[in-house]
């Protein structure tokens, strides 16, 4: 019998966290404070909504001091240390913050993982299991999701019939959907009974894989994304995080 292990166990150790140093500039500090890219907060800056020492400040470029008060619509906002948490995510959770209906989030796994404010890298709806980020790096958060970068992501599919030998063919060469032109970078068949495939796709839309599929009238019974960029589930088994180590996160951000 297999050993059990102490969940704890898993987490391996943080990656180094990026501090600010003053005076920073405004944007980057607004970045650090997780609430968004440094891109997106200079629409912040120039839109009114920052204010520093009840000063509305709208330009660009705009240095911050130690021991400046920073608002955003009119609530302090102070710098984090960045957080990089990975998740291997488990059915009946959703991806969210909260819910109103109450429903199991993902947030409830990673409960105590890091005192900073961190936010799920896109999503996984509630049936799909696999590999969940978690930071409050903005900019990074933003590389990732951007359809420019094409990141991309493999998922293992389990499907209720046989995938036929036509309808392999006409993925692999791409299809058109209610929304627009689909097409993965690989496609495999991975089991002798052709109802376990292996895809990988840089698309981002909305349950993308599974769509695929229904497309062809085809019931996704199982999907786990088994990789997400160079990140893999080896030694995280599902329910568990862990920290990124530093060598994952220079990947990450040297992705191109």
């Amino acid at each position: 019998m297999r050993k059990k292990t102490n969940p704890k166990s898993q987490n391996k150790p943080a990656a180094k966290l990026e501090t600010l140093t003053f005076p920073a500039r405004l944007n980057k500090y607004i970045s650090n404070a997780g609430i968004c890219s440094r891109r997106d907060a200079e629409v912040l800056i120039t839109e009114g909504k920052i204010k520093i020492n009840d000063k509305v400040i709208t330009e660009l470029g705009t240095k911050v001091e130690y021991g400046d008060v920073v608002k955003f619509n009119n609530k302090v906002i102070k710098p984090q240390n960045y957080a990089y948490i990975l998740l291997n995510k488990p059915k009946d959770y959703i991806t969210t913050m909260d819910d109103p209906e109450n429903r199991k989030t993902v947030m409830q796994l990673i409960n105590g993982a890091t005192e900073s404010r961190i936010y799920p890298v896109g999503r996984l709806d509630r049936n799909t299991t696999g590999l969940l980020l978690f930071t409050n790096d903005g900019d990074l958060s933003q590389k990732l999701t951007h359809p420019s970068y094409q990141i991309k992501k493999i998922y293992q599919v389990e499907l209720d019939k046989p995938l036929t030998a036509f309808h392999f063919e006409q993925i692999a060469n791409g299809i058109k959907l209610e929304d627009g032109e689909v097409k993965v970078d690989e496609i495999a068949i991975l089991s002798s009974d052709k109802r376990s495939i292996g895809v990988q796709i840089h698309v981002g839309k909305n349950r993308i894989v599974r769509r695929i599929f229904e497309h062809f009238e085809y019931e996704v019974v199982k999907l786990d994304r088994t990789m997400y960029g160079p990140l893999t589930k080896k030694e995280l088994p599902k329910g568990k995080w862990r920290n990124l180590t530093d060598r994952e996160v220079v990947v990450l951000k040297n992705l191109s």
